[in-house]
């Protein structure tokens, strides 16, 4: 009985003994078909710290001091000890069997791996990412080594593992070849999308940053590019493609791309999500991390005794930088902020993938291909979902700036109101004055036999026109500017024309001491059709130019036509013997406020509008303009213009009247400047049979309509009390008493605005006249309304 005890309970030792030996080795069996297996359930890991062992003295350690390892992934969290795994694998096959052992991640700094032959003969192999790719016994992105079993052989097995402190995963991982070829062929498949998406994504948003100048682009930009190194260095492609002689910079990769790409990542998410406008607190907390990560990379560059303690540091901040975005968002959404829901789709994908990844780390989820890449595709789901998130902020972007254009709109229109009604202001308190001055002196100077009186009389007239013509260039310049300036095309003697233009040039031109001539067309006819006052200011300011830039010499006008059919074309050819244009000079001569330098608008004067507002008006006679210049030498300038002759029976239409009779008519004139009063009394009353009235303002001259009869009414616009605009409605309505209602308005004004001509006729007026006036064209409208 007790003998039989003794042998039950030295089988049943005997029996364990067996287990225990048959669980520390992997057995390969005849048609024993598989792919890939994890042999941590056959292997041991051993920690032994610092201490830098070889492999003899690994050998002569007890096994039993080896742990077995808990899972196929065990991580031994961040560390800078020494580990060595142990396993066996024993070939029951008949065969030559070759099978890769793939082990840790490939960030590794030491993986060396020792196969202990049967003669006693030990191989080594080595990877890690401290020593160059070259020389890596497989040349590959992972830490794999190359295992061969001959024939009823069990191989011993060792692999010494060693970081500088950051995570260690110990794996053993049997693969065969076929296995290791389709594995590597799809993750290049899932690997290439991911960066192709990191790629796109990263160069998309550095273009949106360039084009929108929004600091939050560049951000998701750089954060993009960063977490996209880290993940390229994690699965080893830095080491394999950029440092492949390893060194620093190669052993520090990983943590240097976290710190910064965590740090973008947080400022992204505060910047995106607007936190210093919501949450000061949160934003404050932000910054104090961003000041951590700053201390945590001066220590990895210059503090190496601490290198160790940076990677918990770097994901201890990581983690809080997630929190703070996290917060951010739920504090948004609870403060009714508003946050883009693909933002916050995104984050959670982030948060999702690195917290499968850590619980692979520990075991806790099975370990298989989505485990293992979880951080990878909850990145690259969260730059898919970010990056959608900043679709939503581009357009947002677009609609604000559309709403900024909107109002700036409204701001430019307003503002060219306000320009409008300060144009039409300045046009009439210039524009007042001077037609009193210009009235009088044609008065004075018809009136006297004085040599002298007359003289005076045209330099006062020359310097009335000179003010004249700057006003009607900035109006001009308005109306070029807006598109509105129009021709008005009426009748008008040629000769008269160009005579008053010689005339008052050749005052200028002898006060100057310069020679002038004037060369007319025999052939040129004396009436012809077209815009008399843009002809007039096109030749003014040619001519007011050559005389400005020629101190000595001569200034030579010639007006010259081709008559065809009943079409004039004429060509007006300007010349002086002046200082001339640079060549450099002469493509921006037509632009507006341009002269040849400062120096010379100090030297000369003028708007610099001249030869701007000539060519806007030549082009809207569909005409054409020629500018030929010599430095130091002189100016031709060529001008051609089509312009109608006049039907024969029209001309007497045209002639100057002889004796101004209106035959008995009355005439109101609505008028508040005294002044102005005086000087169309002083025309009207050399007309024959003309009776007129006068009307301080609107509301004056209602109550005249009312109180007696009138056959036409001259009609200021800008007055006190009642201006002319509302009186003319009052009148169309048929509020003018004893006068119809369609009685003959014309508007004498001092505002030559486009804008004011539309709405004078839109209103009823019947004529628009502008100061100041010549009184032939008064008498000529009025006639024609009576």
């Amino acid at each position: 009985m007790k003998i039989n005890k003794i042998i039950f309970v030295y089988l049943l030792v005997l029996f364990f003994f067996c287990i225990s030996k048959s669980y520390s080795q992997f057995l390969i069996r005849d048609n024993q078909d598989f792919t890939f297996s994890s042999l941590h359930k056959n292997a041991k890991i051993l920690d032994v710290d610092d201490q830098q062992l070889t492999i003899n003295q690994v050998l002569k350690i007890s096994d039993d001091k080896f742990k077995t390892l808990p899972n196929d992934n065990t991580d031994l969290g961040f560390t800078t000890s020494n580990y060595w795994l142990h396993f066996k694998i024993k070939n029951e096959t008949n065969d030559d069997l070759q099978y890769y052992i793939e082990t840790s991640r490939p960030i590794v700094d030491v993986a060396e791996f020792y196969q202990i032959k049967s003669n006693g003969v030990i191989e080594k192999q080595v990877s890690g990412d401290i020593i160059p790719f070259h020389k890596r016994c497989f040349q590959q992105r992972k830490t794999i080594f190359k295992l061969n079993i001959h024939p009823l052989e069990t191989g011993n097995y060792y692999i010494h593992l060693k970081s500088d402190g950051e995570v260690i995963n110990a794996a053993v991982i049997l693969r065969s070849p076929e296995n290791l070829v389709s594995i590597t062929s799809f993750e290049q498949i899932i690997f290439g999308f991911f960066y192709g998406i990191v790629l796109i994504a990263s160069i998309l948003y550095i273009f949106f940053f360039y084009a929108m100048k929004e600091r939050v682009f560049l951000y998701y930009s750089l954060y993009v590019i960063f977490i996209g190194l880290l993940q390229f260095s994690i699965d080893g492609y830095f080491h394999q493609l950029v440092t492949p002689n390893g060194g620093w910079f190669s052993q520090h990769s990983v943590l240097i791309f976290a710190m910064i790409a965590g740090s973008l990542l947080g400022k992204y998410g505060e910047v995106f999500l607007k936190i210093k406008q919501y949450n000061s607190v949160i934003y404050i907390l932000f910054n104090v991390v961003y000041a951590l990560a700053i201390v945590v990379i001066v220590i990895i560059f210059f503090v190496p005794s601490l290198f160790a303690y940076c990677y918990p540091l770097a994901n201890i901040l990581g983690l809080i930088i997630l929190i703070l975005i996290i917060s951010s968002v739920i504090y948004l959404y609870y403060d009714k902020k508003p946050v883009d829901v693909f933002f916050s789709i995104g984050v959670v994908f982030l948060i999702l993938g690195f917290g499968i990844f850590i619980l692979n780390n520990f075991g806790k989820v099975p370990n298989n291909f989505i485990t293992q890449n979880s951080s990878k595709l909850g990145t690259g789901l969260e730059i898919i979902f970010l990056s959608l998130s900043m679709g939503n902020l581009i357009k947002k972007l677009k609609e604000d700036r559309e709403s900024l254009q909107t109002l700036a709109l409204e701001k430019s229109e307003e503002m060219n109101e306000m320009k409008s009604y300060f144009l039409s202001n300045i046009s009439h308190e210039l524009r007042t004055p001077l037609n009193t001055i210009m009235n009088f002196i044609d008065s004075i100077n018809g009136e006297t036999d004085s040599k002298t009186i007359q003289e005076k009389c045209e330099v006062i007239k020359s310097s009335s026109n000179s003010l004249l013509s700057s006003v009607n260039d900035i109006l001009d310049f308005s109306k070029i500017e807006k598109d509105e300036i129009k021709l008005e095309v009426f009748e008008f003697n040629a000769h008269k024309l160009f005579n008053e233009v010689y005339s008052n040039i050749l005052i200028r031109a002898q006060n100057k001491g310069l020679d002038f001539q004037y060369v007319q067309s025999p052939n040129l006819p004396k009436f012809l059709i077209g815009d008399e006052n843009r002809i007039r200011q096109i030749l003014m300011n040619l001519l007011y130019n050559s005389l400005k830039f020629t101190n000595e010499g001569i200034v030579k006008f010639k007006v010259d036509c081709e008559i065809v059919d009943d079409l004039v074309k004429m060509t007006f050819i300007i010349s002086d013997s002046g200082e001339g244009i640079a060549k450099e000079k002469m493509n921006s001569i037509f632009d507006s406020f341009s002269q040849q330098s400062i120096n010379n608008k100090r030297k000369y004067g003028g708007l610099g509008l001249g030869l701007y507002i000539v060519k806007a008006l030549v082009n809207l006679h569909g005409g054409k303009i020629n500018i030929e210049s010599i430095l130091n030498q002189g100016t031709i300038c060529t001008i051609n213009l089509d312009l109608k002759k006049v039907d024969e029976k029209l001309i007497a239409k045209i002639l100057e009247p002889s004796d101004y009779d209106l035959k008995g008519k009355r005439i109101l004139v609505v008028e508040d400047n005294a002044m102005n009063q005086i000087v169309l009394k002083m025309i009207i009353k050399k007309w024959l049979n003309t009776e007129v009235d006068f009307a301080n303002n609107g509301e004056e001259g209602l109550e005249s309509l009312k109180n007696s009869k009138y056959d036409i009414i001259l009609m200021d616009l800008q007055m006190p009390i009642m201006d002319g605009y509302e009186a003319t409605i009052e009148i169309r309505k048929g509020n003018s008493g004893i006068n119809d209602k369609n009685i003959p308005i014309i508007a004498v004004t001092a505002d030559v605005m486009e804008s004011t001509k539309i709405k004078v006729i839109e209103l009823g007026m019947n004529h628009y006249m502008s100061k100041p006036i010549e009184k032939t064209e008064l008498f000529n409208a009025i006639l024609n309304l009576v």
